[in-house]
């Protein structure tokens, strides 16, 4: 009984990862970096309008008497965000060899002061 519950566990996970790949495939995500722009792109247009549907639908399921606040809007760049890590993991790692040459020679000063 347990073995099936893990084969059945697995079976469900791997249904779940492949849908994950199918639809990740049929947007565009997983084409080119044009495809993969309008994705994103129709994916910002979409989902504040699905937050707000969705939050108003949950008001509605559970009929509750006081009333929720207003969903905020928000101005968030997935790829701006995603540029400014790019551009400053670049930049650590261009600094990297000379910051390394530097501790370099502050490490040896340190330690032929302690000799003495």
């Amino acid at each position: 009984p347990y073995s099936a519950f893990n084969s059945l566990r697995f079976l469900i996970k791997g249904g779940l990862a492949g849908a994950a790949v199918y639809v990740a495939y049929d947007q565009g995500l997983l084409g080119s970096g044009k495809q993969g722009a309008d994705a994103l792109r129709k994916a910002q247009e979409m989902l504040p309008p699905a937050i707000h549907e969705w939050t108003n639908y949950l008001v509605l399921i559970f009929c509750l008497s006081f009333q929720l606040p207003r969903v905020p809007k928000f101005n968030f760049s997935l790829s701006a965000s995603w540029n400014k890590g790019v551009h400053t993991v670049m930049s650590a790692l261009s600094v990297a060899p000379t910051k390394a040459c530097e501790y370099t020679t502050e490490g040896w000063k340190y330690v032929k002061d302690l000799v003495k």
